[in-house]
Order: structure tokens, then C-alpha cells, then sequence
């Protein structure tokens, strides 16, 4: 018997350890039930583990005393990782059978290799339940093959099929490949390459095989399926290839090019994270009727969608997508405090762990599955009508199509970010205060007929409409307490700058206008405080409600902010006080995404004429805000938007404004004239 071989003692020991512990586990589960699923799931692996190893020591040990516990532990932990948790044990309400409901399909836990399942789809965003990886190639696992178009069609000749086509000949059509039920490949993922605005590097970028893959259920069961093999001894045992990466993730398909920038980062991938995921688990709610104006109005969410467990940057490393003033850091950590990260490396590694590293004997590959994963890709997204001809706004593509399908909460008051927004708004020690809205009471107050677009009938029935944002909508949201303008300076910025006088002289005018503004306000108050206290004494000192047209406007004030010379708490405390927000076009706008949603709620945003980009012009609205491009004495809003230039003043020091335009578009503004 060799040093480590396990005694008769031994063994029977071990599997009366593990056996107490496991009855005990039993009764502790039966009068707490566990409040994590990952916990559950990995306590329950553990179990089995112990166990089976247990068990596989006292039957070996009788066939031969040279067959170790090292032995054992490698063999019993590739049969449990296929296990997984269980999809009732969720303790926020929702659970993998719920979400296969959505997708149109059960999946079964004890099947090592389920199909996978379509949740939710748009131009780059693709929830897929069940998504596997093997040598960095993603798979979708179908019961049916997939089609990909043949240039050898005379349909597809270039003439017809351009698309098919790259700059030098080459053949496009892989990307086209799809499966009844599915996108096309390239409406979901690409080649993960940096971006150049040329022929040759779109092309470059259109997915390839070893990019992604459709594949039938019995290809991937000779795959990946159970095999026998025999070890150094000749025993025979069955090898599982799938291993299982619990939890739901979100895997990254971008480049670092544009994720280490404020805006990218958090207006438009997280921003379309959080549209797609807390709204694809949602029922449609597709009227514009009486009856979904609460749904549409409201920022509170009783509903809770899937936790989100990792995210996968699967081509940046870890600077790759940290900003240089670090803003990226500071909205992921306060956001999301639980998500874990993984970059290329980690990624890389389980790229090599399934076809590297394997025993003697066995298939040579391995397969991981994502029981829940959101594919996104930059390309993919501008591949797509909205993204790609409308709006230039990866977000845009997720944020449409859950516009369309009913399933945006919130669309005025921009409820599907609430709950990302209002984390934030914690971590940096802002009150809530203001910045929920019971859609409820809205509705309530609201006219239904003007402002709910109140349910078309046709033929007797109610018609459908997709709803959309709008200033009319906007009009029925509370007046802020005090009507506060946030100046985003960008003076001491290396690019894009006012012209020095201008800066100066708008920065005077705006200053000029709180003051009036605040001086009208007392007035109004005397003259309110006046009538309340003739009323009193004319009723034996009853107080007496005065009119609406003395009603006491809101204060007034006005804040310049240089955002290197704040904390990142300041930042955004700033601006969720904020109910106008200036400055010229830049990465400091980014921060309207944590304004409180009010009737007055505007971003006005300063370009060198006649340049204009979608950026904030699109964010402002997909939170139900008003935005106005501003050239100079000039401002532009919805619907008569500027088309997209980029003059070569854009980036240059000498950006012109004409302050008294920029505060009567304030004043009217405030006033309810625009």
C-alpha cells in the first residue's frame, strides 16, 4: 500500500463526516432557506462532491488499494460541474423557469447540453438562454441547420446582393448565415475588431466561423456530449465536455476604443443593458390607452429582473475600459457592487482551458455554457436601422426595440434607468427625494386625451400604438422645487472651447437672469404673504387659499462647474439638483443621466455651427428629456433636428455662443413657451 493510499479507518471516517454533515445541511436548508442562488447552487455541488468522492474511496479501496483520493476528486468533479442550480431556488422571485417561459421553451437542468433559446434580440443585442463557448468560438445550439446564401446563386450576384460583397471580392455571406427562429450572425456579433470608417475595415469586421456558429443538437452531442474513456488502468468512465459557468452574464464584444470614454461606457452600453435586461422579462404593454399611462409615467419598479452576475469584457483588459478621470469605475462599482469582472485574460483562459490541459485518454475539448447570457457588439449594432441611419446610438437599438414591444417602463421619465440611476444617486449621497415618480399619480392628474394619446378605436376595437417620448408628454411631469442651471465649463479643457468673450458674457447674462428671476420671486411672495394675512384677519384669522396666478414661483440658481476641480460624489450630486444643463458639446454632458425627470428637465448643448452630433441629442430624449442644439444665437430642438457635421471648428478653441439667446431660451423654457 503506497504512503497515500486511504485506510479501511480512513475511509469510513470520511463518509461518516461527510454523511453527518450532509444531513445537517438538510435540516438547516429546511428552516432557512438560502437567500443566494449562487451560494445554494455552489453549497450544493460541494455536497455532492464530497459525497461521491466518499462513496467512489470505500467501493475502489475493496478493487485495489493503490486507486488514491487524488484520483477520485479529479474523477467525481467532471461529472458534477454540468450540475445546475436549481431553477426554483431563486430567492428574488425569478427563476430559469420563468425565463424559459419567455423564451418559448423548457430547459432541462439535467441535461448537460440544452438548446439554447432566444430571450430577446435587436441589432446587437442578442439574450440568449444557453449560449456556449468552445475555442473562442460562440455557439447556438438549434434543433434544425443553419442556411447560409451561396454567391454561386445567380440571386446573390453582386449586382443584386452588394452586401455579400467586401471592397476586394471577398465573400461576405457567412454573416448572413441563420436558423429558423434566429437573426443573422451579423445582427449579432462581429469580429470584435477596433472601428475604421473605411471599406476594407467594415469588411474586416463581418463575423467569420471562428467568430460564432450555429449548430445543430446532434453535431454538439458528438461534440460535447458524454464519452467513454478508459484510463492509464483501463477503467472505463463516462467524461462530461460541458462545463457550466453559473450565474447570468454580460459578454462584451467591443473593443477598448470606445469603452474608455465616459459616454460610451455609460450612456451607451449600460444604457443599453439596462434597457434590454430590466425590460425583456417585462409583459408587453403596448397601448397608448388610459390604462398604461401609470406604466409609462412611473420610475418605480416593483418588478425585479434576473440578477446580473459577471461581466465579460472578452477583448479589453483591465485598463481597457477605465476612463482617464476614472468615472467608469466609480458608475460600475456604485451601480453594480456585487458584479464581478473578467477581461480578455480571463477570458483567454477559458478560451485555452477547453482544449487545453486535458488527461490522457480523454475527447481533447471542452464546451463552457452561459445558462443566461447578453451578447452585445458595437458592429453588430450599427448594423441595424436605427443604430446605424438614424441615431449613430448602440443604445438606441435596444432602447427602440423595447419601445416597440411595449416593454420600456417609464418611457417619459426614463423608468427603465431608474434603478441604475437612483444606485448611483445613493452611493454619491443624493436624496431620492423628487426623483421618483408614482406613475399612479400622474395618471391621475394627467388629461388622458391630450396627453395619453388616449386609445385609437378602429372597427370597434382599440388599436394598438407604439408609444414615444415628447415635449407634450414631458408637460405632465411635477415643477422642480427650484429651477437650478448647471454650466458645464469646458474653459480649461485642452479642445472645444467658447470663444473667451462669449463664455464670459454668457456666464454674466445667465447670472443677470437668477437674479431678476429671484427678485420677481420675492415680489410675488410679499405680495402673496400680504393677501394670506388681509385674508386672515377678514376671516377671524382662518387662512384663505389665494389664487393660482399668485402662486409662488420656485427659486432660482446657477452653478458653473469645472468637473476636474469636484469629487465624483459632487459630480453627480450636482447634477441631480440640476434642471437645465449647459455647456458645449462633451464628455461632461454625459452626466444628464442622473438628472431628476420634471416638467422643465432640458439639456441645451453649445456647437461651433453648424455641427451637430446625436449624441446627447438622443440620450436627453430617450430619458423624456427636451434638448436644444445651440449655434450661437440660434437653437434648434425636435423635430426640425440638425443633420450630423463635423466642421473643422468642431474640435477648435473659438466655439461661438450669444449669451442673451442662450437665457431667452432659458426664460421661455421655464416659462412654458418651448
Amino acid at each position: 500500500m503506497s504512503r497515500h493510499s486511504l485506510s479501511r479507518r480512513d475511509a469510513f471516517l470520511i463518509l461518516l463526516g461527510a454523511s453527518s454533515m450532509h444531513l445537517w445541511s438538510l435540516m438547516l436548508r429546511s428552516a432557512s432557506p438560502s437567500t443566494s442562488d449562487d451560494f445554494s447552487a455552489v453549497t450544493h455541488l460541494s455536497q455532492v462532491n464530497q459525497l461521491n468522492q466518499v462513496n467512489h474511496v470505500v467501493e475502489t479501496f475493496t478493487t485495489t488499494a493503490r486507486y488514491t483520493a487524488t484520483a477520485t476528486v479529479t474523477h467525481t468533479a467532471v461529472q458534477t460541474q454540468v450540475v445546475e442550480r436549481p431553477p426554483s431556488s431563486s430567492s428574488d422571485g425569478w427563476n430559469y423557469d420563468e425565463i424559459d417561459k419567455i423564451a418559448g421553451g423548457k430547459s432541462d437542468p439535467s441535461d448537460p447540453l440544452p438548446q439554447s433559446r432566444l430571450v430577446a434580440h435587436a441589432p446587437g443585442w442578442t439574450l440568449v438562454r444557453n449560449l456556449y463557448m468552445s475555442n473562442d468560438t460562440l455557439y447556438i445550439i438549434t434543433p434544425e441547420s443553419p442556411v447560409t446564401p451561396s454567391r454561386s446563386d445567380p440571386e446573390n450576384s453582386r449586382d443584386r446582393k452588394p452586401d455579400y460583397y467586401g471592397p476586394h471580392g471577398e465573400d461576405l455571406t457567412y454573416g448572413y448565415t441563420t436558423v429558423k427562429g434566429w437573426p443573422e450572425i451579423r445582427q449579432m456579433t462581429s469580429t470584435g475588431l477596433s472601428a475604421v470608417n473605411s471599406p476594407e475595415n467594415i469588411a474586416m469586421r463581418e463575423p467569420l466561423p471562428h467568430n460564432f456558429r450555429y449548430i445543430t443538437m446532434e453535431e454538439a452531442r458528438k461534440r460535447w456530449g458524454d464519452a467513454v474513456v478508459k484510463d492509464e488502468r483501463g477503467v472505463e468512465r463516462k467524461e462530461s465536455r460541458v462545463w457550466v459557468v453559473q450565474g447570468n452574464s454580460l459578454l462584451f464584444n467591443d473593443p477598448s476604443q470606445f469603452l474608455r470614454h465616459y459616454y460610451h461606457f455609460v450612456a451607451e452600453l449600460f444604457f443599453g443593458v439596462s434597457a434590454f435586461w430590466n425590460s425583456a422579462f417585462l409583459p408587453s404593454t403596448s397601448s397608448k390607452g388610459d390604462s398604461s399611462l401609470s406604466f409609462h409615467y412611473s420610475t418605480n419598479h416593483p418588478f425585479t429582473p434576473p440578477p446580473m452576475h459577471r461581466a465579460i469584457f472578452i477583448h479589453s483588459n483591465a485598463d481597457g475600459w477605465r476612463d482617464n478621470p476614472g468615472f467608469n469605475r466609480y458608475f460600475l462599482r456604485a451601480a453594480y457592487p456585487s458584479l464581478t469582472v473578467e477581461h480578455e485574460e480571463d477570458w483567454q483562459d477559458r478560451v485555452k482551458a477547453s482544449v487545453e490541459g486535458v488527461a490522457p485518454g480523454t475527447s481533447g475539448e471542452r464546451v463552457w455554457r452561459f445558462p443566461m447570457a447578453l451578447l452585445t457588439d458595437r458592429s453588430a449594432s450599427h448594423r441595424g436601422h436605427i443604430c446605424g441611419s438614424l441615431t449613430q446610438r448602440t443604445a438606441a437599438e435596444a432602447w427602440d426595440e423595447m419601445r416597440k414591444l411595449g416593454k420600456l417602463r417609464g418611457i417619459h421619465v426614463g423608468g427603465w434607468w431608474a434603478p441604475i440611476r437612483e444606485a448611483v444617486w445613493k452611493f454619491a449621497g443624493v436624496s431620492r427625494e423628487g426623483g421618483v415618480l408614482d406613475g399612479e399619480q400622474i395618471a391621475f392628474s394627467v388629461d388622458q386625451t391630450h396627453v395619453g394619446g388616449a386609445a385609437k378605436k378602429k372597427e370597434g376595437k382599440e388599436e394598438k400604438e407604439v408609444v414615444d417620448v415628447g415635449e407634450e408628454y414631458q408637460a405632465a411631469l411635477p415643477m422642480p422645487s427650484e429651477v437650478v442651471i448647471t454650466y458645464i465649463s469646458r474653459q480649461s479643457a485642452r479642445n472645444r472651447k467658447l470663444v473667451k468673450e462669449d463664455h464670459e458674457g454668457m456666464v454674466e447674462s445667465i447670472r443677470e437672469l437668477v437674479k431678476r428671476k429671484n427678485e420677481e420671486r420675492e415680489v410675488v411672495q410679499a405680495r402673496v404673504k400680504k393677501a394670506a394675512a388681509l385674508a386672515a384677519k377678514k376671516h377671524g384669522g382662518a387662512p384663505k387659499a389665494t389664487s393660482s396666478s399668485d402662486e409662488v414661483p420656485p427659486p432660482w440658481s446657477f452653478e458653473v462647474l469645472e468637473a476636474e476641480h469636484l469629487t465624483k460624489d459632487q459630480q453627480v450630486q450636482a447634477a441631480s439638483r440640476t434642471t437645465i444643463l449647459l455647456g458645449v458639446h462633451g464628455n461632461g454632458l454625459t452626466h444628464l443621466v442622473w438628472m431628476k425627470p420634471t416638467r422643465l428637465s432640458s439639456v441645451i448643448e453649445i456647437f461651433c455651427p453648424p455641427g451637430f452630433a446625436h449624441d446627447y441629442w438622443w440620450t436627453a430624449r430617450s430619458l423624456g428629456m427636451r434638448h436644444w442644439a445651440m449655434w450661437n444665437d440660434t437653437a434648434l430642438t425636435w423635430p426640425e433636428k440638425p443633420d450630423v457635421n463635423y466642421p473643422d471648428c468642431f474640435q477648435k478653441n473659438a466655439i461661438p455662443v450669444h449669451g442673451p439667446a442662450v437665457v431667452k431660451l432659458i426664460e421661455d423654457r421655464v416659462a412654458g413657451k418651448v
